[in-house]
């Protein structure tokens, strides 16, 4: 710029207009993940809307994900809110630290490592046929986020247990079935035992239509991507820092190990892996206790959010 440019532009208006932007009220930021569809339930506690599961988008061998995360708040009174490597198949921080704690044998210990253990989440692409309490969702395709029981449901309709009963492909667009979802509040948890498939129905008889449905869909494979999730030390750091130091201890960390010149793995490691059987808690979450009151489930959303913005 030239001094001659410089002189004619008014740099006062133009400051002055930088901070009325900057102390103007903020918009309110969201932490609401707008892909995702949730049903909404009534003063009682009960719900229903009727769904369609969508099939696999091209490129993805199946039509859901399974993904682990550890979500609980910390005795320093600091979230831990992340997803879990054991996902990836990888050794994680959290799980062997609950193998340690259940590991001394006091009931103290595996209290604390129940309410640390690690949760079990399925999405999938669905197509909203019904949602009384917000119609606007209607004919629209969203991600849909449930748990274990949800997941037995598809897979009794796949592989029934009687002779008399035919499989069902839930997730085809011709041969699948609307799944009519019905929400109930049992002693403050959701529970969903009383949802069920309908009769095999297509979606549409319009291909042209179910072309544009399936293009709408959202890509899977991001959940399971390495690149979404921390690594081992970042979130043993993470843990520590939720737990504090005394109650996980400096115990040296894998790469730790390596440069140390110890190869054999930490006995954190194989405890693990002996007591998967033991603890079926930390390995298998019920559908039925994974979903809290719909207050719970926005402010563990909010916190998570705030994690992954520090």
């Amino acid at each position: 710029m030239s001094v001659s440019t410089l002189r004619k532009s008014n740099t006062l208006d133009k400051l002055l207009a930088q901070v009325q932007s900057e102390s103007a009220p903020q918009e309110k930021k969201s932490y609401v993940d707008e892909r995702l569809w949730k049903p909404e339930l009534d003063k009682s506690g009960t719900g229903q809307a009727v769904i369609r599961f969508l099939p696999a988008k091209d490129g993805e061998e199946l039509p859901w994900i399974k993904l682990w995360k550890h979500a609980f708040q910390g005795p320093t009174g600091k979230w831990f809110i992340e997803n879990s490597l054991t996902t990836l198949n990888q050794k994680d921080p959290v799980s062997e630290h609950n193998s340690e704690l259940w590991n001394t044998g006091l009931e103290s210990d595996k209290e604390i490592a129940r309410k640390q253990k690690r949760k079990l989440e399925y999405y999938s692409n669905i197509y909203v046929v019904s949602d009384p309490k917000h119609p606007e969702n209607e004919g629209k395709v969203f991600l849909f986020r449930y748990g274990k029981k949800i997941f037995d449901k598809i897979m009794a309709a796949m592989q029934p247990e009687f002779e008399d009963e035919a499989p069902l492909n839930p997730f085809d667009f011709w041969e699948g079935a609307n799944f009519k979802l019905k929400i109930r509040d049992v002693e403050g948890y959701r529970n969903y035992d009383k949802s069920e498939f309908d009769r095999q129905t297509p979606l549409s008889e319009d291909d042209t239509y179910l072309e544009e449905v399936y293009n709408k869909m959202h890509k899977l494979e991001e959940f399971t991507d390495p690149k979404s999730y921390k690594t081992y030390d970042e979130l043993k750091t993470k843990l520590i820092s939720v737990l504090g130091e005394d109650a996980v201890g400096g115990a040296p960390t894998i790469r730790d190990e390596v440069k140390l010149g110890n190869s054999s793995p930490p006995p954190s490691m194989k405890t693990e892996e002996i007591l998967e059987d033991e603890i079926p808690d930390f390995n298998e979450t019920a559908e039925d206790t994974s979903s809290k009151k719909k207050d719970e489930d926005d402010t563990m959303s909010y916190f998570a959010n705030l994690v992954n913005d520090d």
